[in-house]
C-alpha cells in the first residue's frame, strides 16, 4: 500500500454517506441509534454487536450513552472539532490508547495493517491522531474487518452539511453497516485518490 491523497477535483464525491444518513440534532441522532439497537438485539439474539466510531464528536456522544458505550470497541479522534480542541470523556473506558499520525486529506499507508490489526485485537482502543486529522481513516477502518455470521459491526461518523451539490446533504450522523458491499465501494473510493 501507497500513501494516499485525496484529489481536489473529488472532494464532492467523498462527501457523500457511505450508508444511512441520521440527519438532525446530538440528541435525536443519538436516540434513533440507541433505538435501532435495541430493536436489532431483541430481533437478532445471540448475536454480537460492535460499534465503531470515527470523529470527536461521535466518539464523545456514544462515550457519553451508557447503552451505546458497552459496545464500542474502537474510537478515532484527533481532540479537534471546527479547528477547536476537544476532551474525549471517559478515557478510562478504553483498555489502550494509542497515538498516530495522519496528515490531513489523507489515508497514511500504515494505517490499513494498523487499523486491521487493532479491529482483530478486539480491545476496546481510543486512536488519538496526533498529528493530521481522522476524516478518511473511515475507509481503511471499513476495508480493515473480516466479516463473521455471529457478529455485526457498524461504523460511525459525522456528516456535514453539504449545500453546493445538486441534492443538498443536511447534518447529521451516518451510520455505516459493514458488510462486504460497502467494502467493495469503499474499495472502488480509493481508485479515485491520489498515491504518492
Amino acid at each position: 500500500m501507497k500513501d494516499l491523497r485525496l484529489p481536489l477535483n473529488q472532494r464532492r464525491r467523498f462527501t457523500q454517506p457511505l450508508g444511512k444518513l441520521i440527519s438532525g440534532k446530538r440528541e435525536d441522532t443519538i436516540a434513533e441509534v440507541v433505538s435501532f439497537f435495541k430493536q436489532e438485539r431483541e430481533l437478532n439474539e445471540g448475536l454480537d454487536y460492535k460499534i465503531y466510531c470515527v470523529g470527536d464528536i461521535v466518539a464523545q456522544d456514544f462515550l457519553e450513552n451508557a447503552y451505546l458505550r458497552e459496545m464500542i470497541k474502537i474510537c478515532i479522534i484527533d481532540e479537534k472539532t471546527k479547528r477547536q480542541r476537544i476532551d474525549t470523556p471517559f478515557k478510562e473506558f478504553f483498555e489502550q490508547i494509542i497515538e498516530l499520525k495522519n496528515p490531513t486529506g489523507t489515508i497514511s499507508k500504515d494505517m490499513w495493517s494498523k487499523l486491521k490489526e487493532l479491529i482483530e485485537n478486539n480491545r476496546r482502543v481510543l486512536v488519538k491522531i496526533v498529528d493530521g486529522e481522522e476524516d478518511l481513516l473511515v475507509i481503511p477502518l471499513i476495508c480493515g474487518f473480516s466479516l463473521s455470521e455471529s457478529i455485526k459491526s457498524y461504523v460511525f461518523y459525522g456528516q456535514p452539511p453539504v449545500t453546493d451539490s445538486e441534492k443538498p446533504i443536511p447534518e447529521g450522523l451516518v451510520m455505516v453497516e459493514v458488510t462486504k458491499h460497502i467494502q467493495r465501494i469503499v474499495t472502488e473510493l480509493t481508485k479515485l485518490m491520489e498515491k504518492y
